[in-house]
This record gives C-alpha cells, sequence and structure tokens, in this order.
C-alpha cells in the first residue's frame, strides 16, 4: 500500500467514526457530521470551528456564506479549494451556530489531530478564535496566543515530527457577513499563503 492509499484508508477509518460518534450531545441534533473535505496531499489546511446550518444539511465544511467567501480569498491568491484541506474542530453543528463549549471541543478535537497527522501540511490556519486556541495550545504556542485581532496574519513556525508546521491565524470568513470591511483585512491576510505553498 503506498501512501496515498494509506492516507485514505486512515481517513476513512476517520470518517466511519465521526458518524457513529456520541462523544457528546451534539450528535443527537446533526442532520449530517462535517468531516472535513480537499486533498489529502494538501500543505494547507483550513479549520474552522463548527459547522453551520448549510454544513449541516449537506455534511460539506464552509459552503453557506463564509465559505463563499472563503472561496474568493482562495482564488485571490491562486489556490485551488480542492488543493487544500478544509475542516472544523467540531465535526457537528452546536445549535444556532453558538461558540463552541469546552466540553464539545474536548469531545471532538482528537480526529482533528489525527486529520493533521496523516495529512501532514506544512501550514495550518486557524479560522477563528476557538479554533485559534486550540491549534496553538496544541502546538506548543500557548505564551504567544493573544487575541484574533493582535495576530491574525502572523506566522508562527514550529517543529514537530514530521519536520516544521506554520501556523497562521486568520479571522474565520463569516466576520465579513457582518462587517464587509473586513474583507480587505482577510485578503491581505491571505497574501501570505501566495508564497507557502
Amino acid at each position: 500500500m503506498d501512501e496515498a492509499e494509506e492516507k485514505e484508508k486512515n481517513l476513512e477509518k476517520i470518517k466511519a467514526e465521526v458518524l457513529n460518534c456520541k462523544k457528546c450531545s451534539l450528535h443527537k441534533d446533526r442532520i449530517y457530521p462535517v468531516i472535513g473535505e480537499g486533498s489529502h496531499r494538501a500543505k494547507i489546511i483550513f479549520c474552522g470551528e463548527g459547522p453551520g446550518a448549510q454544513e449541516d444539511r449537506t455534511g460539506r465544511p464552509f459552503c453557506g456564506a463564509a465559505g463563499k467567501i472563503l472561496d474568493e480569498l482562495l482564488v485571490s491568491v491562486g489556490i485551488k479549494r480542492e488543493d487544500v484541506y478544509i475542516c472544523n474542530i467540531l465535526k457537528c453543528r452546536p445549535p444556532q451556530n453558538r461558540d463552541p463549549n469546552q466540553e464539545e471541543i474536548e469531545a471532538c478535537t482528537s480526529y482533528l489531530e489525527r486529520q493533521i497527522k496523516i495529512i501532514k501540511p506544512k501550514v495550518i490556519c486557524p479560522l477563528g478564535r476557538y479554533s485559534m486556541q486550540f491549534l496553538m495550545e496544541k502546538f506548543g504556542l500557548k505564551d504567544e496566543t493573544q487575541p484574533i485581532g493582535k495576530i491574525h496574519g502572523k506566522v508562527f513556525e514550529v517543529k514537530n515530527l514530521f519536520g516544521s508546521v506554520k501556523i497562521i491565524p486568520l479571522y474565520h470568513p463569516a466576520v465579513v457577513t457582518y462587517n464587509s470591511n473586513m474583507k480587505e483585512i482577510l485578503k491581505k491576510d491571505f497574501q501570505i499563503l501566495k508564497n507557502l505553498r
């Protein structure tokens, strides 16, 4: 079995586990869990917080309003959506799109950790503060963590078992749906990714 087949097999295993997951109460109201999608050889992983209503209906990450903005941001730096991997720290939608709680994050993030280990990206972009806090802590950057408004677009390099990985916290694309002026800030932050592929 070559590396691509092994990645495929291991990611399928995670998918099967998530489909049967009952580690927290979110499984009770979900339509579809949102496991993640994109290239299993992605150099860049984008990680949001949790699925919204549209994602819950389709099982696809970032397919609603925030997804359209993410697609536009990717196009602005010449990156194809199918060349990256997109997922969330939670696989099931919190009711009314509320923020994830600590218990849900603890119950769910082992799936994300395994996805990262299998894909071995060069760059991880947490989208939003919950994703940023979890991933920065996970990669030993707890002391560097500040509000997202202070460190968005900043590159943190971390050495780990499979080489080095860059963590680049970004605003969640949904911020543009509340404040259209944020699009230019996100576009500027995304420029960093041009040189990291």
